[in-house]
């Protein structure tokens, strides 16, 4: 076998990816198995989005696109922005991309040499440090508290930026959290990485799915962040593999040059259909099931709280529950192994999200309709007690 490079090792395991593993080898087995672990929503596209897609199918409409995508969806995206989060976009600033991790894929490879380091939050996304380690970088994970949301602060980046930091690499809403960055710390912490001339990687795929007043794009506090994005979250549309970009005016020939020779265009089937989901009916559908994961989080969030699962910060965003399990267990690994073997409750442990809050932590999703969310406390409130 050749010998494989060094950064194989360096790559962190995906434990939720795990985790949907196991639970499916269970449900194989005939055991009735409750997911609240893989961040997937249970809504799929809208049947205005799939008829679209046959549409375009039949018509032959598979062939290449070009590289930063259809100019029609990137109008259609600034539009969506402009609309709906209070950030005038250009089309031209638009790259359609093979999902969110294409976007980052494209992002960290114009932005990052080796070496560079990168601050993010812990916890946070796990794959976010695995793209920056792929670049070459250096992911820096700074510990968060509950005061802070769990988010990266300004305060964070004056005490923790060095000679080799070149940016930051930030959610809002954040998984595992599901809390946002209020826009007066988002606006200190961009002015922060601005002295610094460093870059500001955005990570909006769940910006759609907010409860409470609707939230702005961080491009309405500064037009030179990195915004990455997705049809998979609040479009649901996890499998088609479809995201986009908004960069720096300056980015975009790198990008569309770095686009060209990694993915060559994002699937061409899946942005004819995309289109479709900015119509107004459309839109009204997924507003609906934006409300719908509202009511599963006022469900949820109490019921766990019940069960001595303490939830540190409410969520205001995505659909992550972000629990401490120490009245329970001092280790998350066995108890989310507990839960999902004995209760046929998968939730995923700590550990997927940094190492400051790994052993008393695990992340709920609550993906599933609510008589399933109800089922899932029956059963934990049983194992509990046992």
């Amino acid at each position: 076998m050749p010998t494989l490079a060094q950064r194989c090792d360096a790559v962190l395991p995906f434990y939720a990816v795990e985790l949907f593993k196991q639970a499916n080898a269970l449900n194989a087995q005939g055991h009735d198995v409750i997911s609240l672990g893989i961040g997937e929503p249970d809504f799929t596209a809208p049947a205005q989005v799939v008829e679209t897609l046959n549409r375009a199918s039949h018509a032959g409409l598979s062939a290449y696109t070009p590289p930063l995508g259809l100019t029609a969806l990137r109008e259609a995206v600034a539009r969506f922005y402009t609309g709906h989060f209070n950030a005038p976009v250009d089309p031209a600033r638009v790259v359609i991309t093979a999902g969110a991790s294409g976007a980052l894929l494209l992002a960290t490879m114009a932005l990052i040499n080796p070496g560079d380091e990168v601050l993010l939050p812990d916890p946070s996304y796990p794959a976010n440090q695995n793209f920056v380690i792929a670049a070459g970088g250096v992911p820096k994970l700074i510990p968060s508290t509950p005061e802070k949301r769990f988010q990266l602060s300004a305060e964070d980046v004056r005490n923790h930026w060095g000679p080799a930091t070149r940016g930051v690499l930030v959610a809002s809403p954040s998984n595992p959290t599901g809390t946002r960055i209020s826009a007066d710390e988002l606006a200190a912490l961009i002015a922060e990485v601005r002295k610094r001339n460093g870059f500001i990687i955005m990570d909006e795929i769940y910006l759609g799915l907010y409860y409470g007043d609707r939230p702005q794009s961080a491009l309405a506090l500064d037009d030179d962040i990195v915004i990455i994005n997705s049809f998979s979250k609040y479009f649901h549309m996890t499998g088609w593999r479809l995201g986009w970009m908004i960069a720096p005016a300056d980015m975009i020939p790198a990008l569309d040059k770095l686009a060209a020779n990694l993915t060559i265009c994002a699937p061409s089937l899946a942005q004819h259909a995309a289109l479709t989901c900015f119509e107004p009916d459309v839109l009204h559908i997924y507003e609906n099931r934006r409300q719908s994961f509202e009511q599963r989080l006022n469900y949820l969030l109490p019921e766990l709280e019940k069960l001595g699962l303490r939830v540190p910060v409410k969520p205001d965003g995505a659909f992550y529950i972000y629990a401490d399990i120490r009245q329970h267990s001092a280790d998350s690994d066995a108890f989310s192994q507990q839960l999902l073997h004995e209760a046929h409750v998968a939730a995923v442990p700590g550990r997927d999200f940094g190492p400051h809050h790994a052993k008393h932590m695990l992340r709920f999703s609550y993906t599933v309709g609510l008589n399933r969310l109800e089922e899932a406390v029956h059963r934990m409130a049983r194992f509990i007690g046992a």
